[in-house]
């Protein structure tokens, strides 16, 4: 408006405008006093830069707080909005509304498992690299973090998580009354897949509608995995990518200890524990 004063009357840029006079002379006023947090957003910028833009305000709060900076994170997070510094880290989410039966939060976040192959959880994450995307689908035991069975898709089909629950069932014949915890994905909601869970006999169970903390353990892992692997590694190609990935489950169940399974792999804490009962 400062520039369009030159060709046009106050009155009519703010008639135009629909603008109040007293709102003008007040911007006026804080434009003439400065960016009272200039400073502020150059340290923000240098912590996103630094972290390759995986902080959301939440987190870049807490590294400010760190330095000694006390700021409300509203104000984080609407001078992020105002330099366009939004999280690039995305989950995938399949909800698409209620397309199929909900089932009941059967796990309850009751997480603990006293047994191999007595609680399982699914979901599927995302991995955008190379100008493509690639799906993982795993489904991880409760009872030790162990990936049962996962497939890797180019798109997030109906297939891969079929064939998912089929291979699991192959390496594991007696599935019955096994609960398999997922969120409200419409994969989860397609007649097929419950009518495949309940020939092999496990139980659905389902997240309350957006609440991931109702599925913590695989969310957990898919965070264990992007930090160990997606963000630490540069890929070649697709290919490339999805050889590593393969690499990597078998890596974390065969040879990654966990402070929680007395330093044992979860296939070492497995083995051990069937050995004892």
């Amino acid at each position: 408006m400062a520039k369009l004063r030159k060709k046009y009357t106050l009155k009519a840029l703010l008639n135009y405008t629909k603008l109040a006079k007293s709102t003008y002379y007040d911007a006026l006023k804080k434009l003439s006093r400065g960016d009272k947090y200039k400073g502020l957003k150059t340290l923000i910028h240098n912590i996103c830069n630094k972290n390759h833009g995986r902080y959301g305000y939440r987190r870049v709060t807490m590294q400010l707080h760190k330095q000694g900076i006390k700021i409300n994170h509203k104000v984080v997070m609407r001078l992020m909005k105002e330099e366009n510094l939004t999280c690039k880290v995305r989950k995938y989410k399949s909800y698409r509304g209620q397309e199929g039966k909900i089932a009941k939060n059967i796990l309850n976040r009751n997480f603990k498992a006293e047994k191999p192959n007595e609680k399982w959880a699914t979901d599927v994450t995302e991995f955008a690299l190379c100008n493509e995307k690639i799906y993982l689908s795993p489904i991880i035991d409760l009872y030790n973090g162990e990936i049962i069975s996962y497939k890797i898709s180019k798109r997030p089909i109906l297939k891969q998580v079929l064939d998912m629950v089929e291979d699991a069932t192959r390496k594991i014949k007696e599935t019955k009354g096994i609960i398999l915890h997922s969120d409200q994905g419409w994969q989860y909601q397609n007649k097929k897949y419950q009518k495949l869970l309940k020939e092999k006999g496990i139980i659905q169970s389902m997240s309350r509608k957006g609440n991931c903390l109702d599925n913590a353990v695989i969310e957990n892992f898919f965070g264990l995995l992007k930090s160990e692997l997606f963000y630490l590694k540069k890929f070649k190609s697709v290919e490339d990518f999805i050889k590593e990935l393969k690499s990597y489950i078998k890596y974390y169940n065969t040879k990654r200890i966990k402070i929680k399974l007395k330093g044992l792999s979860p296939v070492e804490y497995r083995t051990k524990s069937q050995l004892v009962a």
